[in-house]
């Protein structure tokens, strides 16, 4: 595959569908589908959707002004990636999902009006574990990270079905992975 360099444009097409996917995908769905999981210690839709809206809340955009003000302190805050596990108890996952739709639109409409230049995106902050990385980076990876998330709850769901589909789980990498 063709390596790609970092486009706010194309990063803001798959950002701003993610809430839209999750409300037709999730939304109203039996419990059993939306709460499976892999076992202990692993996340559901529910979980993840929470997860979601912790990095609207404290990780992408916020990580992004730190690095866009060059102050002197360019050192992240450590991410709690467990946050939501704490204040979602209990809450319905609609309106989890329309949370997360209202965060999410607001931080497109942000990244999109900052009209990063290629010097801005080539600025660096300093990530808890990786050291230095650069706005393009941390937003790249932002999208990676609702594609992969949106794999994990299909990989996840599927796998309640594994049994079920017999000699299909042959063909079905979704029940096999």
């Amino acid at each position: 595959m063709e390596a790609v360099a970092f486009d706010p444009v194309e990063a803001c097409a798959i950002l701003e569908r993610t809430p839209a996917i999750l409300r037709a995908w999730l939304a109203d769905l039996p419990d059993a589908w939306v709460r499976a999981d892999e076992g202990p210690d692993t996340w559901n839709a529910f979980d993840v959707v929470g997860h979601l809206i912790d990095g609207e809340e404290t990780d992408w955009i916020p990580r992004a002004r730190i690095i866009l003000a060059q102050g002197v302190e360019r050192r992240f805050t450590p991410y709690d990636r467990f946050r939501h596990e704490r204040l979602n108890a209990g809450r319905p996952l609609g309106e989890l999902i329309d949370r997360f739709a209202a965060l999410r639109g607001d931080n497109v409409a942000t990244l999109r009006g900052w009209n990063l230049t290629r010097a801005q995106l080539a600025l660096t902050g300093e990530h808890p574990e990786f050291g230095a990385v650069t706005l393009s980076q941390l937003l790249a990876a932002w999208v990676a990270h609702d594609l992969d998330h949106v794999m994990q709850m299909a990989r996840v769901m599927g796998k309640r079905y594994t049994a079920a589909a017999g000699p299909w789980v042959a063909y079905l990498r979704v029940l096999r992975s």
